[in-house]
């Protein structure tokens, strides 16, 4: 043990560096979230993760929104932990059978106006789990879809973008979420 301890003191610690702070280009997407936030909602904005069923590819970029190279809360992004309080449920993952009756609970506890994203090609689609007998498909089975964010993962940077293109796109009508025609049906 004191070997390594001293190989370590002379050769410094055997990790990896960390990662560029991410170009100008993502700090000015997210002034211009924070701004087109409070310009649209007077306030800060506020996400709620979903996720629906997935491998966890696309809530481990999401995720890196709130580490520190991005430190969104600097600019007013929040995660929240409640449907309740959120602005937009970001849902990732194919929408599962298992999943469907919470993914509706939480859409109807969002309240309006309220926007949901589908992060990532599976809850666009399905993606890669399309087919499978425990997948209904993409989100918008369930819920209307606002915003789709394509990508196996998105970057940060796509999920920044996205984000903004949904801020400043227009208000329009959206049809109600379909319902399951009996427990447990899809």
């Amino acid at each position: 043990m004191w070997r390594r301890f001293a190989r370590t003191l002379i050769d410094g610690p055997a990790t990896e560096r960390a990662p560029a702070l991410p170009d100008r280009a993502a700090e000015e997407l997210a002034r211009a979230i924070e701004a087109s936030a409070r310009e649209r909602l007077g306030r800060s904005l506020a996400i709620r993760q979903v996720d629906a069923g997935s491998c966890n590819g696309c809530e481990l970029e999401i995720h890196m929104l709130n580490s520190i190279v991005y430190d969104l809360e600097r600019f007013g992004l929040k995660f929240v932990a409640s449907p309740k309080h959120a602005d937009v449920l970001m849902v990732t993952g194919p929408l599962t059978r298992n999943m469907h009756e919470a993914l509706l609970r939480a859409y109807d506890c969002t309240p309006d106006p309220k926007w949901v994203v589908a992060v990532g090609d599976c809850a666009a689609n399905g993606g890669v789990f399309a087919g499978s007998y425990a997948v209904a498909g993409g989100i918008e089975a369930a819920v209307p879809v606002d915003l789709v964010i394509r990508g196996c993962p998105p970057t940060p940077v796509q999920l920044l973008e996205g984000l903004l293109a949904l801020l400043q796109a227009a208000d329009r009508p959206r049809p109600k979420p379909r319902q399951a025609s009996a427990p447990g049906a899809i």
